[in-house]
């Protein structure tokens, strides 16, 4: 697990990569494709515009008479010169409605384009433009300009042809880039949302992998830990056991009240790793049975002292009882509240060193029983703290062995606590001591 883990990570993290450069390659293919097509989109449809217009200027009276001066007089009658002029593009239509035109037009497969237009006359000049155009015929960088010939398709009447008659319908297409990014926004979402949804099953991957690694790790840690504790015991029954059948033993009453003695110590001591273990399993199967009455939660913090008095004394212990709550009325199960106040003392015991200062304070406030223990022993890093409360882990104290258990104690209370909605929180400081603070719904009195 340990060599196959990096290369299983490393292999994931290089498909990842190969997957963002796949993707960001057809993303950029994929708007220069989407960009030729909108252009040659705008190039058909104005185009049509361009024919309706050439049919409908030049296939009528196209030309026009303008009178010009000097006039003069022929047998009375005031003459004037006039001057045969084509029909232009302005003389038939507005500028609103060739944009109605080229809108009507676009609205087939180009409804959300922006646009600006206009028409430029055979002399070069613009006949008429859109508002927004000389804005936008300025900026050539991000702007597309196409030109679209308005030819006349046939002579007009009377003789005169319109041959050489062009005029040219301008339609710029501003800021193509977004327009194009625009028109692709929906299919680059859905590509984003399917990356992103990828980069997180990568991750979850991971951290399952890692947490795999992690419980592995703790669960060697526990079977080392459950047979070095059921190991010692066995061990001490095999020479007490070895100890009675020596005759001089046998026939010395006091030494075999002192071996049979050490015998069923160690016994108890080998059912309470078991009973450990089942509520271990009870707890994965979250079978916990819990049968709630009204305690007052200070009788039981006192009888489980009581418990602890030896090893208390063995550990030169300071112990400062504050019971200062004034109603400490709950409805807890008494079995798994004391066990909860016996883990959290224990724990205390266990990683304190000489000179132990314990102290156990309470309060209540309107609807709950505040619960402090706190010791002056080696206290928990950060992470140690974080993690206290997962099953089987254990904070690393530098031998394996100088702290007895399973790292059960601190996942069976969270348990109980939880089982109870009441709440718990740990406080700790490397080497100054921890903090554990419970929460407990209170009875009202």
């Amino acid at each position: 697990m340990k060599r196959i883990l990096p290369v299983i990570i490393v292999l994931v993290s290089l498909s990842l990569v190969g997957l963002f450069l796949l993707q960001a390659s057809w993303l950029s293919n994929l708007l220069e494709v989407k960009r030729g097509q909108i252009l040659n989109k705008v190039s058909n449809e104005a185009g049509l515009v361009a024919q309706e217009l050439s049919k409908s200027v030049y296939n009528g009276n196209a030309y026009r008479l303008i009178p010009r001066k000097p006039t003069f007089r022929l047998n009375g009658t005031t003459l004037g010169l006039k001057l045969v002029k084509p029909l232009m593009v302005e003389d038939r239509f507005s500028e609103k409605e060739i944009y109605e035109k080229l809108r009507h037009q676009f609205n087939s497969e180009l409804k959300d384009l922006d646009f600006e237009f206009a028409i430029v006359n055979t002399e070069g000049e613009f006949e008429m433009k859109s508002s927004g155009f000389s804005q936008q015929y300025i900026d050539t960088i991000r702007n597309r300009t196409i030109i679209i010939p308005i030819t006349p398709s046939e002579a007009a009447p009377g003789g005169i042809e319109n041959i050489g008659q062009t005029e040219t319908l301008w339609v710029i297409v501003p800021d193509i880039k977004r327009q194009v990014w625009e028109s692709l926004r929906w299919v680059i979402a859905i590509a984003a949302v399917f990356m992103l949804i990828i980069i997180a099953a990568f991750f979850v991957t991971v951290k399952t992998l890692l947490n795999q690694k992690k419980l592995s790790e703790i669960k060697s840690d526990f079977i080392n830990n459950m047979t070095h504790e059921f190991k010692t015991p066995l061990a001490t029954i095999s020479l007490a056991i070895d100890a009675i059948r020596n005759e001089k033993v046998q026939n010395d009453k006091e030494k075999m009240n002192y071996f049979s003695g050490i015998i069923k110590e160690e016994n108890k001591r080998m059912n309470k790793h078991v009973e450990t273990i089942l509520q271990a399993a009870l707890m994965d199967k979250q079978e916990l049975q819990m049968s709630l009455k009204k305690l007052h939660a200070h009788t039981v913090i006192n009888e489980v002292l009581a418990n602890y008095d030896l090893q208390l004394k063995e550990k030169k212990a300071t112990v400062e009882l504050l019971l200062n709550a004034k109603n400490d009325m709950i409805a807890a199960d008494e079995i798994h509240f004391a066990n909860l106040i016996s883990n959290l003392i224990d724990n205390a015991i266990k990683y304190s060193k000489e000179n132990l200062i314990l102290k156990v304070i309470t309060h209540s406030t309107n609807n709950n029983l505040v619960i402090v223990i706190e010791d002056n022993g080696i206290g928990m890093s950060k992470e140690s703290a974080k993690r206290i409360f997962e099953k089987f882990y254990r904070a690393h104290t530098g031998n394996v062995h100088n702290v007895k258990g399973f790292g059960l104690g601190m996942s069976y209370v969270k348990t109980v606590i939880d089982a109870h909605k009441a709440k718990i929180k740990v406080d700790s400081t490397l080497g100054k001591g921890t903090s554990f603070t419970i929460e407990m719904p209170v009875i009202p009195a």
